[in-house]
């Protein structure tokens, strides 16, 4: 738009408006970078097509599955002699039992009444009155949908997953927060740990332990501390260097500044990491009740498995207010943190006292309703939902499924898709040459990064062929881009729409809210019914799941943008599409390459689940392998995928060191 740049400024001269794209990209080298993956290619195609052809050499491949299959024999035939097992992983094992048992009963003992005014009066204490009201209608639910006791088995073993995932996620954090070296060798491990998907890991996990709780607590752990991890890392290592030189020269020690500088600076980013720790848990419920863990993950795994809608919204919703009612609590007191009093609680709760008082109330409470004669919530309150929600769910199939006029029914959706994009884009990074892939993401990936970024990512890439899943790895990287796109598309315009009305926000928010926090496993449910299985109810699955933190990150950075250059714009005459296109999504541009970033990552992750309604390729080969106790397949195919996550993410995030100009 013209009308934004001053008339001095409208010519063909060096600093035109015009002439900047292309000063960008020579000052990124980038006509350098393009003329030598050019050359590279002209060279290096003919003699790779020559001499290896068009499909991923045998040569180039290793088979593990011989050394994975003696690991697997040796831990079944030694598991229950070995010293390894009996005498460390054996106790760690009861030891988990024992914790999960203690914290249950524990539950039991104070009964519905005495659970639900505990936690009603620590939401109250910690984060105010209106999360108090929350946790109280979270509670009342859970009992009135039937799932009183399903809650109270998975709050359980949240507590000790949860209570041993922020202490583990802390050290490793303290440790990478005070040394760099071990900072440079943790973060690919939690890059691991957080990009593999849950299925990968829990073969190993199940051959150690077996099925049972043990089992589902280390996967949650793994998959939970993470971000603890990072966070902690994160909050040490941007402590003010002022106040630690000022800590230092009073003579205080190493362990003094930490304890009295370092760690009080980085309360928040501690608290935030307890937050998404809390969040991360939850969302392994359902995953984990696959190797035997009860609770409510076990009852939507059963009702995926009859597709019994109504079944799986009931103990779905009592996970999404659990998990709505910590993060609130959560992010509650983080903004609290360091205040001397809680405005909005009575006198009787400030200070110490607060504690003391919550804790007497709550036994009280208890007592009366163990007097009354009820543990647990009465069989007679509980209300079925589960007919009218699967009744709905039939009438949506049979005016949805097919016959729509005009607009076709929802298989014929799923089989334009499948046959108009899912099926060509898997064709045609199939028939691709390997090395052709190779030049593709090293282009990619060094155009809009460094050497090292491309190199990263093309050694990611060539990984998967060395693994021997080539092109189950292509499928899979068909249906990712296809969900992907269709994620970017709605979530860019949603956020867009947010970012331009606070009242369209307001009403979106609950509602993304739910999404976020609704099991993976749920969403499969209700697209198998209207979509049927195969490749295209799994993107619809996956684009679901990943559109809400889409839609937040790019409502958020477009609302970040400076005020002062959208006064400018304004004062100039532009429109609102002119101040959009040419202000805001410029310099948003860091928030949308992050909403990106996290739009890979939750599609992979759903993608992978949709092995289970016929998403074939390496989710298909996760689920089997786990399944079927094959460690090699599974794990083969679990690594292949954190290997694509890997290259995804280097093709999509930009690194702090392209904007310096540095490494290029």
């Amino acid at each position: 738009m013209s009308m934004l740049v001053p008339p001095a400024q409208r010519g063909l001269g060096s600093d035109s408006p015009k002439w900047r794209p292309a000063q960008a990209l020579l000052n990124r080298r980038g006509i350098t970078k393009l003329l030598l993956l050019a050359v590279a290619a002209a060279v290096l195609v003919p003699l790779l097509a020559a001499k290896y052809g068009a499909a991923w050499p045998s040569s180039l491949t290793v088979d593990v599955s011989g050394p994975l299959g003696r690991t697997s024999d040796w831990i079944i035939d030694n598991r229950d002699s070995h010293p390894l097992f009996v005498y460390f992983l054996g106790h760690f094992s009861n030891g988990v039992v024992m914790s999960v048992r203690g914290v249950y009963l524990l539950l039991l003992a104070l009964g519905w009444t005495g659970v639900t005014a505990g936690v009603t009066l620590l939401a109250w204490r910690v984060a105010g009155l209106r999360i108090a009201a929350t946790a109280l209608i979270s509670f009342v639910a859970s009992g009135l949908l039937g799932m009183w006791v399903p809650t109270m088995q998975t709050l359980a073993l949240m507590v000790v997953a949860v209570v041993f995932s922020v202490v583990v996620g802390a050290l490793l954090g303290l440790a990478a927060g005070l040394s760099d070296r071990l900072f440079k060798i943790l973060r690919p491990v939690l890059d691991t740990m957080q990009v593999l998907p849950a299925f990968a890991y829990l073969l190993p996990v199940v051959l150690v332990f077996g099925i049972g709780v043990p089992a589902a607590f280390l996967a949650t752990v793994i998959y939970a501390a993470p971000p603890m991890a990072r966070l902690t890392a994160l909050g040490l290592r941007a402590a003010d260097p002022g106040v630690l030189e000022a800590s230092a020269s009073l003579g205080a020690t190493g362990r003094q500044r930490l304890l009295t500088a370092r760690l009080p600076m980085a309360r928040k980013d501690l608290l935030l990491g307890v937050n998404q720790t809390i969040m991360m848990a939850l969302g392994m419920v359902v995953i984990a009740s696959m190797i035997g863990a009860a609770g409510l993950g076990d009852r939507v795994y059963q009702a995926l498995a009859s597709v019994d809608v109504g079944a799986a919204l009931a103990a779905a919703v009592p996970i999404v207010l659990l998990a709505i009612v910590m993060d609130r609590t959560t992010a509650a007191a983080g903004e609290r943190l360091g205040a001397d009093t809680d405005p909005t609680g009575p006198k009787l709760l400030r200070g110490w006292p607060a504690w003391a008082g919550i804790g007497v109330i709550t036994v009280v409470v208890a007592v009366i309703g163990r007097l009354a004669g009820s543990l647990v919530w009465p069989t007679g309150w509980a209300v079925d939902i589960a007919r009218p929600v699967n009744d709905f769910k039939e009438w949506m199939v049979d005016h949805l499924y097919s016959g729509v006029p005009v607009i076709g029914g929802t298989a014929d959706w799923a089989d334009h898709f499948t046959n108009w994009v899912l099926n060509p884009l898997r064709d045609g990074l199939t028939a691709l040459p390997w090395y052709g892939t190779l030049l593709i993401v090293a282009a990619l990936a060094w155009f809009i990064g460094t050497w090292r970024t491309a190199l990263t990512a093309v050694l990611a890439m060539a990984a998967v062929g060395v693994l021997g899943v080539w092109k189950p790895s292509m499928n899979t990287l068909s249906q990712v881009i296809a969900a992907l796109v269709v994620t970017l598309v709605i979530g860019f315009g949603v956020g867009i729409l947010a970012a331009g009305s606070k009242r369209f926000e307001a009403i979106l928010r609950p509602v993304l809210d739910v999404m976020q926090t609704m099991p993976q496993f749920v969403y499969l449910i209700p697209v198998v019914a209207l979509f049927a299985v195969g490749r295209a109810p799994a993107a619809a699955a996956a684009v679901v799941y990943a559109l809400p933190p889409v839609i937040r990150i790019t409502t958020q950075g477009l609302r970040l943008v400076d005020s002062a250059a959208m006064e400018s714009a304004r004062s100039l005459g532009a429109t609102r599409w002119q101040i959009l296109r040419q202000v805001q999504l410029p310099l948003a541009r860091p928030a949308l390459l992050l909403a990106v970033n996290q739009g890979v990552v939750l599609v992979l992750a759903v993608v992978i689940i949709g092995g289970l309604v016929g998403g074939g390729a390496l989710g298909y080969d996760v689920v089997t392998g786990l399944a079927t106790g094959d460690l090699a397949l599974g794990l083969v195919a679990g690594v292949a995928i954190v290997c694509l996550g890997l290259m995804l993410d280097r093709v999509t995030q930009p690194t702090e060191r392209r904007t310096t100009g540095k490494g290029a």
